[in-house]
């Protein structure tokens, strides 16, 4: 898709996207595009499933676990019990969710059950706390919501239902979308799933909560938020792979915003193809959202997400340049080496070229911290009335909403104009020089809109995973997912499973090839989060450095 869309009218769309802050919700320039070769499509996708998956259901991929539902070796039912057992026994540690919603799921399971349906039919899934899900409590981690009850569900929940998916639980959360998982007041709450006896160990951002849910294999994957990393810095963090799609392709109507021009919607998951098939139900136009709207087709992402293979040799499914930033892997720490090593694994297959770049002119200007405050008035402006009433609402990351309160118009203006000279720069310097560029940091590419996916490429001696960030051009996540299956068809990072809590009794046997067996811990009826553990706080100072 990148190849077919037109960057000049993605600039010009970018441009009216950041006027409509200051004049409100407006209809936005079309994209201009060539018409792709082929659509988006959950039909069916049948895999090879993983022995040790069968002995441990709860293992599954959702690419895995559908081809096991549509065969009909494996009930919903049965996948939703296993990670049911999993929460009852280990989410008193993990602290990963606010809500779960075990009878309601079992009840949908059951039903599910008795039908065929598409990929994500009958498979669990945890939501974040700050999307809207209709009569189920959505707080957002905030005291400002702690009694909210939707009306309706966010339109990337309703699509995801509508596909067959089972709403497990809703997950914590950084207040407001600001920081990793806390209370309102600060208190530290979930933890890193490869950590968990560690609450120092950064679980990786806002969404936290849901990447901490799918690595401890509480749920088959998750939805999340990114504003400033929160999708690709959990999911490096964990050993997951995230995707944050480019702005408009999944509609943020019924999410409790904390930037209009920069929230995006995505999931989060265990491999590529599990990402793509999240996001071909997540996406799509949507009616009550104007960035959704002229956009190009979804294409093919299962497809794209599919390892190509010939001749027993893995190869790229179109010839890509994968560009690599100054100092990526200068230094001798083991965050360089694993990164040289998976450079090595790209350099591999065929038809990906990797070739150093250079960045566009003035880029540590235009990427610095000054400009990125220009998102703060964002968060503030909807938020005005309720403070004007209580401050006290916004607990600890109330300094970042008075930071936008305060901004000047002047500071605002500029750096929205910065911020569309960075997208053309990107657009015509550093895509001129290939078709997907890694990262170090996320912030750039969420300022202009552009798509990143996370993915792992090893792990610290001391067993904490790391990743890495690819980004790409506009509406390419069907070639950021083609070299994502093309790096895990080589490698097996993605796989690796962390180790349950020390401590927690082992659950009930719930393989695919056994008799589900009760298991007292077993979550049921509605689960309500944990009491708080003494995982110490973060204050407001520690706040603002690390909020998005």
């Amino acid at each position: 898709m990148d190849t077919r869309v037109d960057r000049r009218s993605f600039l010009y769309r970018a441009s009216a996207l950041a006027a409509a802050t200051t004049v409100g919700t407006v209809a936005l320039p079309a994209i201009g595009y060539a018409a792709p070769n082929s659509a988006s499509t959950l039909a069916t996708v049948d895999t090879a499933v993983r022995p040790e998956a069968i002995r441990d259901v709860s293992e599954l991929t959702i690419a895995e676990a559908a081809t096991l539902i549509r065969s009909g070796r494996l009930k919903p039912e049965r996948l939703l019990e296993a990670y049911l057992d999993r929460i009852g026994a280990y989410d008193s540690t993990y602290q990963a969710f606010n809500l779960v919603l075990a009878d309601e799921a079992l009840a949908r399971a059951r039903s599910l059950g008795k039908k065929r349906g598409g990929t994500l039919h009958g498979i669990p899934l945890a939501i974040k706390d700050n999307y809207y899900t209709r009569g189920i409590p959505t707080t957002a981690n905030s005291y400002l919501f702690e009694k909210f009850l939707p009306p309706f569900d966010a339109t990337a929940v309703r699509k995801l239902k509508a596909a067959g998916g089972i709403v497990l639980g809703k997950t914590q959360m950084g207040p407001l979308a600001t920081t990793r998982a806390t209370t309102p007041d600060g208190r530290i709450t979930t933890v890193n799933a490869w950590t968990p006896s560690n609450p120092a160990t950064d679980p990786g951002g806002s969404t936290s909560g849901s990447a901490t849910a799918v690595a401890s294999r509480m749920a088959a994957s998750s939805v999340g938020t990114q504003t400033g990393g929160s999708i690709t810095a959990p999911s490096n963090a964990q050993n997951l792979t995230g995707l944050k799609p480019t702005m408009g392709r999944v509609s943020l109507h019924g999410i409790v915003p904390l930037s209009y021009t920069r929230d995006h919607p995505g999931p989060l998951a265990r491999d590529a193809k599990d990402a793509a098939i999240m996001l071909t139900a997540m996406a799509g136009e949507d009616p009550n959202d104007p960035r959704t709207q002229g956009l190009p087709p979804v294409p093919d992402l299962v497809t794209a997400a599919t390892p190509v293979i010939r001749n027993r040799r893995v190869r790229m499914r179109w010839r890509t340049k994968v560009g690599v930033i100054p100092d990526f892997t200068t230094g001798t720490t083991e965050v360089a080496a694993a990164r040289r090593a998976a450079l090595d694994k790209l350099a591999d297959i065929q038809d990906l070229t990797v070739v150093d770049v250079t960045m566009p002119d003035e880029w540590d200007v235009l990427t610095n911290a000054a400009f990125n405050n220009v998102r703060l008035p964002e968060r503030s402006e909807p938020f005005l009335p309720m403070m004007r009433s209580d401050l006290r609402g916004f607990g600890v990351s109330v300094t970042g909403w008075l930071q936008g309160a305060l901004l000047g118009a002047n500071e605002f203006l500029i750096g929205q104009r910065a911020k569309v000279l960075l997208l053309q720069r990107v657009l015509d310097d550093l895509f001129e020089q290939c078709d997907v560029v890694v990262q170090t940091s996320p912030t750039p590419f969420d300022a202009i809109g552009l798509p990143e996916l996370a993915l792992p490429i090893g792990f610290t001696s001391a067993g904490v995973p790391i990743g890495t960030i690819l980004g790409g051009k506009p509406f390419g996540e069907d070639r950021l997912l083609a070299v994502a299956a093309a790096y895990q068809a080589v490698t097996d990072w993605h796989h690796r499973r962390p180790a349950d809590p020390q401590g927690a009794v082992p659950v009930a046997r719930t393989g695919a090839d056994a008799a589900a067996k009760p298991d007292s811990r077993r979550a049921s009826g509605v689960v309500e989060a944990q009491q708080v553990q003494d995982r110490g706080r973060l204050h407001a100072d520690q706040v603002v450095e690390q909020m998005q």
